[in-house]
């Protein structure tokens, strides 16, 4: 009985998350910029070039899937990866401009999560 109870909680909160987006094509990504003008600028002459461009290494932009397993390490090391470098991304993410809030509004774009604060 409780093995039951608890397939149906499971199963319950599952039909209760939001099902994750699929990723966007190519073109789509290449379209994406943020809605502010100062991080779409930013965006575009920093994160696009790796992070709108299938192959990279980099997960594309609002790919829920790639970035989600990321995100789950929360914010705090994303921005460090962002500033520090991490693997083939490079320190500062070549955005000299970037202040960390800069940058933790950028994550939080790239990583479909423009609805997140921190």
């Amino acid at each position: 009985m409780r093995l039951l109870a608890a397939v149906v909680l499971v199963a319950g909160l599952a039909a209760c998350s939001p099902p994750v987006p699929p990723a966007p094509t190519p073109a789509q990504a290449w379209a994406m910029a943020p809605a502010d003008a100062k991080l779409a600028t930013l965006y575009g002459e920093s994160c696009k070039a790796c992070h709108a461009v299938p192959g990279t290494g980099a997960p594309l932009v609002h790919d829920r899937k790639a970035w989600d397993p990321r995100w789950k390490q929360g914010e705090a090391v994303l921005l460090d990866h962002a500033v520090q470098g991490f693997r083939s991304m490079p320190a500062a993410g070549q955005c000299a401009a970037c202040t960390p809030n800069d940058f933790n509004a950028l994550i939080r774009f790239m990583a479909g999560r423009e609805d997140s604060a921190s």
